[in-house]
């Protein structure tokens, strides 16, 4: 029987949306579990208020300092079951102050930075595994089942007044959020510009924009909006995770690369039009839209690896400059148009 659990996911957002239907199951498999789950400070602003679960923040940027503060909040405590969920160094580095009799872990092929070293236990190999479905197998080194692809995001009332507020209830709203953590898996604002016209002139589409306050994700807004004949509502930098939730929830379609908002996005049953060259939508793509990806992975990984999807290991990314170009605006509208069809017929 566990009683007591520590999951160790700082980031990325990406990420921590997928550990939220291992938190529900958890809870539903084991009635009255207690969770701590250690997770950055960005991250946490998204997730830090699901109901049953403590959080420590632990600040990436604090050097030595942050793993000293998560010692002293963990001394004298000891769980049943460690999840260590992230194998860079410096998740390995915090999973050596928490104290915990089982430890679980990533198998030998998905295991790097001395990861082994942290744990005790591994997730069964899978080759060909959607990060989703990698983090829900972390439970079944417990005896338990892996977990279903169930979300909750707990929102406020005022982040759907936000989201109320801009979105036009007489129109189908598409979302635009355009850039990815890595620049080379960011498409072209020209390209987005068309595509977003298309859906304005062609399906008489509510087009906004949204994106971080950082200067390189407000320019590419303002670049597709410049770039656009028909006009766009400009978010970028405006609203808090909580509020982008809130946005996506009640939007129609969010279009984006290999970013946080689409898995966001995927969790709270909005479709998604992913844009994807630089990375495999079949690892790391919106887990419930993988149908509407545009994939230009496989041409992307033969032009500048010289490797097919079968000879290279899984989880190789293509971020190669030009990678993304492969992604036509052809591409891009006939998805819209072929989503626009279905949401016709029900």
């Amino acid at each position: 029987m566990i009683t007591s659990l520590c999951i160790l996911r700082l980031s990325a957002i990406g990420d921590v949306t997928h550990v939220i239907p291992v938190v529900l199951s958890l809870q539903a498999q084991q009635p009255g579990i207690e969770i701590t789950w250690i997770i950055g400070k960005v991250e946490h602003r998204l997730v830090g208020d699901l109901p049953g679960v403590e959080f420590i923040v632990f600040d990436k940027k604090a050097g030595w300092r942050g793993y000293r503060d998560l010692r002293r909040q963990l001394r004298g405590r000891r769980f049943d079951a460690l999840l260590h969920m992230q194998v860079a160094l410096r998740a390995n580095l915090a999973a050596a102050v928490i104290p915990a009799r089982v430890r679980v872990g990533y198998d030998r092929s998905r295991s790097k930075d001395l990861h082994q070293l942290f744990i005790n236990q591994r997730i069964a190999a899978a080759p060909q595994q959607h990060v989703r479905d990698c983090l829900a197998s972390f439970l079944e080194p417990l005896g338990l089942a892996a977990a279903a692809p169930l979300w909750t995001i707990p929102l406020a009332q005022a982040d759907h007044d936000f989201a109320r507020r801009h979105l036009d209830p007489a129109r189908r709203s598409l979302v635009i959020s355009p850039c990815a953590s890595h620049p080379l898996r960011n498409w072209r604002a020209e390209r987005y510009a068309a595509l977003a016209d298309h859906a304005v002139r062609r399906h008489g589409m509510q087009v906004v924009l949204v994106g971080s306050p950082a200067p390189t994700e407000k320019d590419m807004c303002a670049a597709i909006a410049a770039a656009m004949v028909e006009p766009a509502l400009d978010l970028c930098g405006q609203d808090t995770l909580k509020q982008l939730t809130a946005l996506l929830t009640h939007a129609d379609l969010l279009v984006a690369p290999d970013t946080g908002p689409a898995h966001i996005a995927s969790a709270v049953g909005t479709d998604v039009l992913g844009l994807f060259a630089a990375s495999n939508p079949l690892r790391s793509g919106p887990y419930r839209s993988l149908q509407w990806c545009v994939n230009r992975y496989p041409e992307a990984l033969r032009k500048y690896t010289g490797k097919a999807v079968a000879e290279a290991r899984w989880g190789t990314k293509a971020e190669f400059p030009g990678a993304m170009d492969l992604i036509t605006v052809d591409d891009a509208t006939a998805m819209l148009d072929r989503w626009m069809a279905a949401r016709a017929q029900g």
